[in-house]
């Protein structure tokens, strides 16, 4: 049964002892931060949805095509993305577009910056977790030699040389390989939206794009998916 691959000491050795070493290596708040991502953005799946927010962009250029930017003041509560309502509020405040590009690029970097953090902390875990499965490994083999008159101790000593490697392959492949790359996949999601973001602020600011034409122009921006998917809807 399942009974026969699980293993106090192999869990140990590998798990305790690979989280350990991430620990390690990287700092607490960005543990836990990786940690928190995954929360958010694989098991809550809170991504964003670039369709509503090119509709969101558009009614807010329609509005202040009518009414002038000072309009939008009205908008802000019922904008939920930060980096949306980050620009808006500059727009609001009539900053220029210069400014308001240079402050959305900023904070995009960071962002960026930020989600490379969260997802190199399980390419970490994908890398140690192998070698503390091989360290596992080699503390069964030792224990097995050391006990090879006694044939009861080279069972449980064999068991945790092979069950190690075991963890530390499941770890990897099952649980942080895949966990990086699907946050390496939101994150580009992310920036793509926050990218439409940026391009739609700064024109609602400049004032000089017919609404319907930068419509057009968000779309154009998205995967043919994401169009398709957009039109059905």
């Amino acid at each position: 049964g399942i009974g026969a691959f699980l293993d106090p000491a192999s869990m140990v050795i590998v798990f305790a002892g690979s989280l350990m070493v991430l620990l390690m290596r990287s700092t607490l708040p960005e543990f836990i931060n990786a940690w928190a991502k995954v929360l958010m953005k694989t098991i809550l799946n809170k991504n964003e949805n670039a369709g509503e927010i090119i509709e969101q962009l558009v009614s807010m250029a329609n509005i202040s095509r009518r009414d002038g930017v000072i309009a939008l003041e009205g908008q802000m509560g019922e904008i939920e993305n930060a980096f949306l309502q980050t620009g808006i509020g500059m727009v609001v405040d009539g900053t220029d577009a210069d400014t308001i590009e240079s402050k959305l690029n900023n904070d995009l970097e960071l962002m960026a910056h930020r989600h490379a953090t969260a997802s190199g902390v399980f390419k970490s875990w994908k890398d140690i977790a192998p070698a503390m499965g091989m360290i596992g490994t080699l503390v069964g083999l030792v224990g097995m030699l050391q006990n090879m008159s006694d044939p009861k101790a080279i069972g449980p000593a064999m068991a945790i040389a092979l069950l190690t490697t075991l963890y530390g392959a499941l770890i990897a492949n099952v649980l942080a390989g895949p966990l990086a790359e699907k946050l390496d996949g939101y994150s580009a999601d992310e920036q793509n939206v926050c990218s439409l973001i940026l391009e739609g602020v700064i024109e609602i600011r400049k004032g000089t794009m017919n609404p319907r034409v930068l419509e057009d122009v968000l779309k154009s921006r998205l995967s043919p998916g994401e169009r398709e998917k957009l039109s059905s809807e």
